[in-house]
């Protein structure tokens, strides 16, 4: 019976894990995403249903914003960010995350 929770246990934690796959970028000019304002700097893109996190990798400050996701009939290769210049500021059109047939709309 122990052994039976415990490798239940572990699959539910590897569950966990799986889900809470995270995506690297790179922004080298203050950026817009969604509702959002983002320093230039190093993130971690968290995707948990219609919202994506960006964490600030320096101060781990982190914020949230509302993203479309889609599916692609392409496998993205690599984390691609796509943005387009508004006036004189950045604004994330699209993210292709790495691994994946997954993308984010802004």
């Amino acid at each position: 019976m122990k052994k039976m929770f415990l490798v239940a246990a572990l699959a539910v934690s590897s569950l966990t894990i799986v889900n809470a796959k995270t995506y690297d970028i790179i922004l080298s000019n203050p950026t817009k995403a969604g509702s959002v304002e983002l320093k230039a700097g190093q993130y971690k893109l968290k995707v948990e249903g219609t919202n994506a996190t960006f964490t600030n990798v320096d101060s781990e400050k982190s914020v949230t914003t509302v993203v479309k996701v889609e599916n692609s009939t392409e496998k993205f290769d690599t984390t691609r960010v796509e943005t387009t210049k508004t006036g004189s500021e950045d604004q994330i059109q699209e993210i292709d995350l790495g691994g994946s047939h997954t993308k984010l709309g802004f």
